[in-house]
């Protein structure tokens, strides 16, 4: 099962500095829509409480088959990983600029799903500018080769 989403908009808006893997506390109508592809980056970061990592803004939507027990659609979400990495990644957050931003949901091996998060630092509105036009100048290269 290789379902994939990825934030496209985090690497336009953001240099990645550094990237983690981790797994997502969820409920199983929420897995259900993520196998089918229903899940937005729109607005999505995370944040520090009470030194346990927590995904916001992401938006699963609902299950469709879902019952009563079908989940909210855009709620906090729990982020797992070890104490020593959120160490880290907290003495990193402490500096000037930096900030957590979800860049993809997958499946591992085993069916779990997973979150890869960046610690990233913001563009300029010209740092943009430049990744467009980067961008433009690969795709013509590649239709030239073709």
């Amino acid at each position: 099962m290789s379902k994939e989403m990825n934030n496209r908009q985090a690497y336009f808006n953001y240099y990645i500095e550094d990237k983690y893997v981790a797994g997502i506390v969820l409920l199983g109508t929420e897995v259900k829509s993520i196998r089918e592809g229903k899940v937005s980056f729109n607005d999505a970061y995370c944040l520090f409480d009470k030194n346990e990592l927590w995904l916001r803004g992401l938006y699963i939507a609902e299950y469709k088959l879902g019952t009563t027990n079908n989940h909210i659609a855009v709620h906090d979400r729990k982020l797992l990983l070890t104490q020593r990495e959120l160490k880290r990644i907290q003495a990193k957050m402490k500096e000037r600029g930096f900030t957590l931003v979800p860049l993809r949901i997958f499946f591992n091996e085993k069916s779990l799903v997973k979150v890869e998060i960046g610690l990233a630092r913001g563009k300029k509105v010209h740092d943009k500018r430049d990744s467009l036009r980067e961008k433009d100048i690969k795709r013509e290269i590649s239709r030239a080769l073709k």
